[in-house]
């Protein structure tokens, strides 16, 4: 127990959860606006946009996220030298938000769309009869019944996001909880069960709240019909 307990004196596990906090932050705040705007495309009367969406949606979603990732570090930082940020281990953070962000908006776009399936269609021809364009209808009368509607799952995705945000220790973001995990499991390997159960716990602890409030939220929140 001694020596279990001198792991966290040695390492700052809380400090990489708390980086793989922020980095599920801004990549959640950026997939949201991004899939927002792709759920628009799916639905707008445009063809041109709608094929763009569709696009982005199945390019994204069946691309795995390792993939992205490692372009994001190899390909635009390593080779294009493309930087975010003048210091080194900003660059490579804001890196991964990106790359996470773009993967998880096609998944927020999808959910955001099935939130529009629940929104009855009269709305949107009563929204068309009063003289509302696209846009305006979407904003004032498609899109809030189905952020509503789309509460469950968006949690998912955000649940997804949280999990998926371990991948960036690919891409050199070592202090992250992942990237410790092996870390002090190389250093220690005679503890490797009581490190690992750790960090699992520590991601059932971010988790589970998360699937909890966005359950409640969706039955609190469900549009009456």
């Amino acid at each position: 127990m001694e020596d279990y307990l001198s792991l966290f004196e040695t390492y700052d596990v809380l400090a990489a959860f708390w980086i793989n906090i922020q980095l599920s932050f801004w990549a959640a705040l950026w997939a949201l606006a991004i899939g927002t705007v792709l759920a628009l495309f799916r639905i707008s009367p445009i063809p041109s946009l709608q094929w763009f969406g569709a696009a982005y949606v199945n390019i994204f979603r069946n691309t795995p996220l390792t993939i992205i990732l490692a372009f994001g570090f190899l390909g635009l930082f390593s080779v294009l030298q493309v930087s975010l940020a003048s210091d080194l281990n900003d660059s490579l953070f804001r890196i991964a938000v990106v790359g996470l962000a773009v993967y998880h908006a096609a998944f927020v776009c999808e959910a955001i769309r099935s939130g529009v399936n629940t929104v009855p269609l009269g709305q949107a021809e009563a929204a068309r009869a009063i003289g509302l364009s696209f846009l305006p209808a979407a904003r004032l009368i498609i899109l809030p019944q189905a952020f509503r509607g789309a509460i469950a799952p968006l949690g998912n995705v955000l649940i997804a996001l949280i999990k998926n945000s371990t991948v960036a220790a690919a891409g050199s973001v070592a202090a992250e909880a992942s990237g410790l995990m092996k870390t002090m499991i190389e250093f220690r390997s005679d503890l490797v069960i009581p490190i690992f159960f750790t960090f699992a716990l520590g991601f059932v602890v971010l988790v589970i709240p998360i699937g909890l409030l966005t359950t409640w939220a969706s039955k609190k929140l469900a549009v009456a019909r």
